[in-house]
This record gives C-alpha cells, structure tokens and sequence, in this order.
C-alpha cells in the first residue's frame, strides 16, 4: 500500500469592496489591540456581530428589548489576511449568502478603512427564534423581503 500525499486545503482569498452591499464603520478602540500591536483576532467576531445587528435594527427588524423573534448567533467563522490597527476605522461590509426558512446566512467583510480587499473576512449565521423559547420559527415575508435587499 502506498501513501498518498495529504491534499491541502484551498486557503480563501481576500475579497473586494465590491462584493458587499452595504457598509458600516466601526471605530477600533484602544482595548481591541493585544500585546503584536494590532487588533486582537477575538474582536473580528465582535465587529461582524455589531455590523449585522446594526443592520437588523438601522433597518426594523429587531428591537433589542422587545421584538418577539430575534436571531441568534448559531456559527461563525473568519480568515484574515492584513492587521487592523489602532487608531483606525474598521469598514464592515454585509452581504447574505443564504436565506433559509429560519436562518441566514452572512458574509461579513472587514476593511482598514478605504481598502479594496478584505483585511479578513467571514460566515456569520444566524437562526430566527421566538424570544421566549428560543426555538426556530419561520422568517416571516415582509423579514425575508428586508433581508433580500442584500
């Protein structure tokens, strides 16, 4: 029996500005650097979530205190590809990849200010839930026809 080589894994390429459908910029703050000077890999995860939550509320469909239904993060992902720094402004770009009957899914690309390509990019999903039992349910029309706008 002979061995084969291990295949290597295609490792994801940066993406362009172009690709994302609407921004929002986040200014890094002093707590977001770690000790390498640049902002730690943790607050990645931590922008996607503010770029996508700003979005559902910038655009009606939650209210954090009191929406019946809300999403909840049910996996994430991010490679990264150039450091962000501080003082800078992260630019988060949205676009959806997938919209099923309870979840979504996100791409999320962050951007050191005005770059072309992806300092790091990555999946966010999220599953519609009742707020009480924290089960799916359904996205409704008139969310879906929101979330179609990206």
């Amino acid at each position: 029996m002979t061995a084969q080589a291990p295949q290597q894994a295609s490792r994801p390429e940066p993406l362009d500005r172009s690709e994302f459908k609407t921004f929002l910029d986040i200014p890094t703050r002093w707590m977001d650097v770690d000790i390498y000077g640049h902002v730690n890999n943790v607050q990645y995860l931590s922008y996607f979530d503010t770029a996508v939550n700003s979005w559902y509320i910038e655009n009606g469909l939650i209210d954090p205190a009191s929406s019946e239904t809300v999403f909840l993060v049910a996996e994430t992902s991010c490679n990264y590809f150039a450091e962000l720094l501080f003082p800078s402004v992260v630019s988060a770009g949205l676009k959806i990849e997938k919209l099923g009957q309870s979840s979504v899914i996100f791409r999320v690309g962050l951007f050191s200010g005005e770059d072309q390509s992806t300092a790091a990019h990555g999946r966010f999903v999220h599953i519609h839930v009742d707020r009480m039992s924290r089960r799916p349910v359904p996205i409704s029309d008139n969310t879906r026809a929101i979330l179609s706008t990206l």
